[in-house]
């Protein structure tokens, strides 16, 4: 079963998010142009996520998606359903999303994410 649409929001004004987005991006050409995924800038559109409850902040520190069905996904939950969507990675996706591993992905996810969100605020990456 393909999974639905996916659009993702991401800081590009963070350079390893940059680079990370970047990169999967490349992966992600044939899914890209087909519509089975989307990266946007939260920094264009800063109320993007609003109806979800999710500030510019939140989308700066933690990756967000919503796919088609109005599901958002935050973190690790985000990253799974990019691998999800990205050929040769589904496996990862589903490594990284079984129910022993996603807490501990979330966890190391979020830890990461918090230090870099620091690292950017110092850097003045806004």
């Amino acid at each position: 079963m393909t999974p639905p649409p996916l659009t993702v929001w991401y800081n590009t004004r963070c350079p390893v998010c940059n680079a990370g987005i970047s990169w999967q991006n490349r992966r992600l050409v044939a899914a890209a142009r087909s519509g089975v995924i989307s990266f946007r800038d939260i920094n264009l559109e800063p109320d993007a996520l609003g109806p979800f409850g999710a500030s510019l902040d939140d989308v700066r520190r933690r990756l967000h998606a919503v796919d088609a069905n109005d599901r958002l996904y935050v973190g690790a939950d985000c990253a799974v359903e990019i691998w999800r969507r990205t050929p040769g990675d589904t496996w990862l996706a589903a490594l990284v999303g079984a129910p022993v591993i996603r807490p501990l992905a979330r966890f190391v996810y979020d830890r990461f994410a918090d230090l870099l969100f620091a690292w950017n605020c110092w850097k003045g990456h806004w």
